[in-house]
């Protein structure tokens, strides 16, 4: 059965997660080799479709996707972060980096928010350029 829903959680490491179902019920168990996007692109409250199923333990999802909103965010004119904080109120310094895993997260939020039309490959790879660019300024450091 066809179902959409939020990710409650999603352990990137251990490969698996909870979705609440938008139609009332139990919690269905998600595992990383259902996933049909990349497993770093699914967070709390990730709205996602998937098939449902009855395992051995309970709900099961499989062919689980993100659903992907258009969002009207823009692009900001400099860094913010996820909590709304610039560069230079989060106490860095002007002219001083960030740390890699930070600024990667952060650079793939964004994309994503952002630019609904950009394929998980795409994501990965505008990241990479950009970080090799910020650490080859020196804007970067770690």
């Amino acid at each position: 059965m066809l179902m959409t829903g939020k990710v409650l959680r999603f352990d990137e490491v251990r490969g698996y997660g909870f979705i609440a179902p938008t139609e009332p019920g139990e919690d269905v168990f998600m595992h990383a080799n259902d996933l049909l996007d990349e497993k770093y692109l699914y967070h709390e409250g990730s709205e996602v479709e998937f098939h449902m199923e009855m395992g051995e333990k309970g709900p099961k999802a499989s062919q689980i996707r993100l659903i992907y909103q258009p969002s009207p965010n823009r692009l900001p004119s400099r860094p913010v972060f996820s909590d709304g904080t610039t560069a230079e109120r989060a106490g860095a310094p002007a002219g001083e980096g960030t740390g890699a895993a930070h600024f990667r997260t952060e650079l793939t939020e964004l994309l994503v928010t952002s630019v609904d039309s950009l394929t998980a490959a795409q994501i990965r790879q505008v990241r990479e350029r950009v970080v090799e660019l910020v650490r080859a300024k020196g804007w970067l450091t770690a």
